[in-house]
């Protein structure tokens, strides 16, 4: 066990590493985009919306853009990363060496993990430059934030084992992960919809996760805070085991 724990340091430490050493690539440009996002959206935009379900629409936003930016970077990262170990082929080492499996998955999980959480500081210090942030609910908030990250981390993990050129890993975040991300209640409340679009909202997992973070920081929810929990544990548990059992087959690792 305690060589397992060394391994999985090894791996974590060198993903975290990774991200530190190129940081004006994976930390700066987040923060610009979220920045430019408040500047428009909240201030001069917000300016004449004026609220949004009661709430100052500055602040409304404030949940949405954070999560966003949590769920972009996790999945990045990791999918960019494995895949870079694909392509290189020192994957193929790891696979050889008498690593568990899940020593694998969670060392790289770990280092999206990481990367999503302070793009996500990052963004959540940056919108308390524009509004006064407030975490009513600090256990909602940071438990939210971290099954989010572990989520999409697990699912760039997934995306890198399929992806056979450096192409591939970008389909999924432009025609999958944005436009849910748009329309799971960012920038409005699903209240403002009509009832077909509505169903179709409550469709769409990203739109309970940017809810039950919003609970956390403002107090107010489109759903119940429990629908959340199960939708997010549910989708931890089964993309961790499709990721562990792709591991094992060897799913587009082995040649």
């Amino acid at each position: 066990m305690n060589r397992n724990l060394v391994a999985l340091g090894t791996v974590a430490r060198r993903e975290v590493h990774r991200i530190l050493r190129i940081w004006a690539q994976t930390l700066v440009p987040p923060a610009i985009t979220m920045t430019l996002y408040f500047l428009i959206f909240g201030g001069l935009i917000g300016s004449r919306i004026g609220t949004m379900d009661g709430i100052d629409y500055m602040d409304f936003i404030v949940p949405g853009l954070v999560m966003m930016s949590i769920i972009q970077n996790s999945y990045g990262n990791i999918s960019s990363s494995f895949f870079g170990a694909k392509f290189g082929r020192h994957v193929e080492e790891l696979l050889v060496s008498p690593m568990p499996n899940w020593v694998i998955l969670l060392g790289y999980v770990t280092g999206a993990v990481a990367r999503g959480l302070a793009v996500g500081a990052i963004v959540l210090l940056i919108a308390s430059l524009f509004t006064e942030v407030q975490i009513p609910h600090p256990f909602v908030t940071l438990t939210t934030v971290f099954l989010g990250a572990v989520i999409f981390a697990l699912a760039g993990f997934v995306n890198a084992v399929f992806a056979k050129k450096f192409d591939d890993i970008a389909i999924v975040p432009t025609f999958i992960l944005t436009p849910l991300t748009y329309l799971g209640g960012v920038f409005y409340s699903v209240k403002l919809l009509p009832d077909w679009a509505e169903a179709m909202t409550h469709a769409n997992p990203i739109f309970y996760m940017v809810n039950a973070f919003r609970y956390g920081l403002l107090g107010v929810s489109d759903v119940p805070l429990w629908i959340a929990y199960v939708l997010m544990l549910g989708f931890v548990v089964v993309l961790g085991a499709l990721g562990l059992w792709l591991l094992k087959r060897g799913v587009g690792l082995r040649s």
